[in-house]
């Protein structure tokens, strides 16, 4: 299937590599994005009128939540443990996440560098409902590259 000029992409298809290793099973994953102070300053211009100005000051960190059905896979696991026990050694990799459109192609990669998990939160459970028991993982990360 080709996209026609105008179609966007969509969100349903998608994955998340760490280090080169998809995780399995996701359900969901959260906004992605980076913020960056704005540095306001005025000053008066050589005619004596006032002038504000804004500029691009220190990028913050971002941050996105991954949601995934309980199950046995290890490498993310893994990773997780060693974020939640401070080795950052170990846990501090390079994630993306990737889009896919109908035929499973990639069409747009966010790249997170430097990304660890912050906090993993389990579902809650409530007898007799019938449902998947998901946790979901804060990931925190120091620079997005979109591609």
């Amino acid at each position: 299937m080709s996209f026609s000029p105008g179609d966007a992409v969509t969100t349903h298809n998608f994955g998340l590599q760490i280090d080169g290793v998809m995780v399995e099973y996701l359900h969901a994953v959260g906004e992605v994005g980076m913020e960056q102070d704005v540095i306001e300053y005025q000053q008066v211009s050589a005619n004596g009128q006032p002038i504000t100005k804004k500029m691009p000051g220190v990028k913050k960190a971002g941050e996105t939540t991954v949601t995934r059905g309980m199950e046995q896979s290890t490498a993310f696991t893994e990773w997780i443990a060693a974020s939640l026990r401070g080795d950052m050694g170990s846990a501090r990799k390079n994630a993306s996440i990737i889009y896919m459109d109908y035929q499973f192609n990639p069409v747009r990669r966010q790249h997170l560098r430097n990304a660890w998990c912050s906090k993993v939160v389990g579902a809650p459970a409530t007898a007799g409902e019938a449902s998947v028991m998901t946790e979901t993982v804060t990931i925190v990360y120091e620079e997005l590259v979109t591609e």
